[in-house]
């Protein structure tokens, strides 16, 4: 089968991209073609169709009046992707089309190309952008769900793009138009990696038939873990730093207590997070910079528990995946896709809830007892459960099968 893969990056930037190429590698093992469609970066991996993507736009750059337009105009529909595409499938045919995060810089535009040349589509939502502008569903630090319906305006009232009225309208008009033309309706079926976000599609109209649920997995073996002198001694969050990531409550959660932590990543949260740790004389919580690779795995395979504070809507994040591959309980907010990642093997706590964290971390079993070792087998049995690669492509034929038959029915319009 030749499958068209999309993706607006074509490097690991997120776990979007973690996910596109793990999945590119099982099915070109598995014999299937895979034919990649995406922008040009320096940072890019090699593909035998980059000759095929689009330039490369940095929203984030500085730019001219004229730039900005241009910008403007891509973000709500882009001509060159749209071109690029079509050129692509003319060369290829290819047998089904795989969405993953195509906004802004490649934008809904390629929709129209894919119904055109009438290929079954299968979109993963790795965000919530089909649903919400700004892609997560939260405003100024606060949740938000005022765009329920199609209702756009509320973006612009709020200024929930980058507290921005132009970037806001740019995406209520993107919004709009696409609302307009019905262009989300070329998808056949939505994947979403966690039951929280095939819930949210569903309350917010999309119908239960084209939308299924599909973890993520990875695609590596269980890698082994060099035990460090401090093993088992030190709660962990790993991933960016960022606001909505709750780290800042998870910080105030061990402060006046002996619990370790430590905070691996990088981001704009950084500077806010060090400076909090001075100003209590906090000892006990290092920030540890960025990591990957080895280093990395020692670390996760290291800690206690993985902590995910996050008071967003977080999908399936692969920071867990990864803690759970690795026989680490894990500790997290009772939000999004995150209580889904623990059963038996961990706790719960309400997003933003100081104190309530503070208490399951105080009363977290120690390492040698033996609830302790029960969370740890039980993190890998989720694992094994749910998240190995092969149990991946096994569901995920059956869903390509149901797109192209949907198709075939007359449910892409």
């Amino acid at each position: 089968m030749k499958i068209l893969m999309v993706n607006k990056f074509f490097y690991i930037k997120g776990g979007s991209e973690t996910y596109y190429f793990a999945l590119k590698r099982l099915l070109e093992a598995k014999g299937h073609r895979v034919i990649d469609f995406s922008m040009r970066d320096q940072k890019n991996f090699d593909s035998p169709y980059s000759e095929y993507f689009v330039e490369s736009v940095d929203y984030n750059g500085k730019m001219s009046k004229k730039q900005q337009l241009k910008a403007a105009k891509n973000i709500i529909y882009s001509g060159e992707a749209k071109r690029k595409l079509e050129k692509l499938i003319q060369d290829t045919k290819p047998d089904i089309a795989h969405l993953h995060i195509f906004q802004h810089q490649l934008s809904p535009s390629i929709l129209d190309v894919l119904k055109k040349y009438d290929i079954p589509t299968v979109y993963t939502a790795h965000d919530l952008k089909m649903l919400c502008l700004n892609y997560v569903m939260m405003t100024h630090g606060q949740l938000c769900e005022k765009c329920k319906g199609g209702h756009y305006l509320s973006c612009l009232k709020q200024k929930c793009v980058k507290n921005s009225i132009l970037k806001s309208g740019i995406n209520v008009a993107e919004g709009y138009l696409h609302k307009w033309r019905k262009s989300y309706d070329t998808i056949d079926m939505i994947l979403t990696p966690s039951l929280f976000y095939r819930n949210k599609f569903l309350e917010f109209g999309i119908e239960r038939d084209r939308v299924s649920h599909l973890c993520n997995f990875l695609d590596r073996e269980c890698p082994k873990v060099e035990a460090a002198k401090d093993k088992e001694q030190y709660f962990l969050y790993f991933g960016r730093l960022s606001a909505e990531k709750g780290i800042l409550t998870l910080v105030k959660a061990v402060e006046h207590t002996k619990n370790l932590l430590y905070i691996v990543g990088s981001g704009p949260c950084r500077e806010e997070i060090e400076n909090y740790i001075k100003e209590h004389n906090m000892t006990n919580v290092k920030l540890l910079g960025f990591m990957s690779g080895k280093e990395l795995i020692n670390v996760v395979g290291n800690s206690k528990a993985v902590i995910l504070p996050s008071e967003w809507y977080e999908n399936g994040p692969y920071s867990a995946i990864e803690a759970l591959q690795l026989g680490r309980p894990i500790i997290g907010s009772k939000l999004g896709g995150i209580p889904e990642l623990i059963d038996g093997n961990g706790r719960v706590f309400c997003h933003g809830n100081v104190e309530e964290l503070r208490q399951v971390l105080e009363q977290f079993p120690k390492a040698d007892s033996s609830a302790y070792q029960q969370y740890c087998r039980r993190s890998k049995e989720i694992f094994a459960e749910n998240y190995m690669a092969e149990g991946h492509y096994q569901k995920l034929l059956p869903i390509y099968e149901k797109a192209m038959q949907k198709h075939r029915n007359g449910r892409a319009l």
